[in-house]
């Protein structure tokens, strides 16, 4: 994507957007990819009092670069303390000490359910993924959930193959095409905002269901300069 004076990815406008929802303070249940990215970015320009805890049990974890698994060291060598993972889920997150949780998936539908089990029938499966791990807890236990996901008619569909998390706390999913927050009164995901040279129609066809509108259809701000250049400052750990 381009503007009059930034080009960016599809990815990075994704980060961006989500790293913009972060407030100062916020304590952050954090996974690997394009979370990590947005909550890093966060706390290294408007956020720098997000806390990021990280599922091995980091807390306040500060990494220089971006862990490739939960279990990096620089992870536990730069945090405020480290918890055993039972720890972690008993106290931190079922105790509601998490503000925001993020969670990725295969499949979402109009309620923001997720799916991150099976593909096909559950018994005998097409694809079988990995699994729920701490996502059916992370959906129930923070008070607010961001969803990341690259929207597809086979990833947003009418319903699940199988249902891994519920969607009663998520606030927003953020797309490589825009946004989508839930509907006050049913709950049903909303197309809100779209990004920087998307159409509607596009957004459209990359979903399984009758998609919602808002009335008042508005435009994603694209990276800034900042925004883009400290977020490629965030060197992944064995990639240049």
């Amino acid at each position: 994507m381009t503007t009059s004076t930034v080009t960016y990815t599809a990815d990075e406008m994704m980060a961006v957007e989500a790293a913009r929802r972060l407030a100062d303070g916020d304590v952050c249940f954090v996974g690997i990819g394009l979370p990590s990215l947005a909550a890093n970015l966060a706390r290294a320009t408007h956020a720098p009092g997000c806390v990021l805890i990280y599922e091995s049990g980091t807390i306040g974890a500060k990494p220089a670069e971006l862990p490739l698994s939960i279990g990096d060291g620089e992870l536990a060598e730069t945090a405020d303390s480290v918890v055993s993972v039972p720890e972690m889920f008993a106290y931190w997150l079922q105790g509601g000490h998490m503000d925001v949780g993020f969670l990725g998936a295969a499949q979402i539908d109009r309620w923001g359910n997720l799916n991150s089990t099976v593909i096909g029938d559950y018994d005998s499966p097409k694809v079988r993924l990995p699994g729920g791990g701490g996502a059916p807890e992370i959906a129930t236990s923070a008070r607010k959930v961001f969803v990341m996901l690259r929207q597809t008619p086979r990833a947003f569909v009418e319903k699940l193959d199988f249902l891994t998390s519920v969607g009663d706390r998520v606030e927003v999913v953020v797309t490589d095409l825009g946004i989508l927050e839930p509907d006050p009164e049913t709950r049903e995901l909303t197309l809100t905002l779209v990004h920087p040279g998307v159409e509607v129609d596009q957004v459209r066809e990359a979903t399984g269901w009758d998609l919602r509108v808002a009335d008042e259809l508005a435009e994603t701000k694209p990276p800034t300069e900042e925004e883009l250049s400290t977020l490629r400052g965030l060197k992944t750990k064995g990639r240049g």
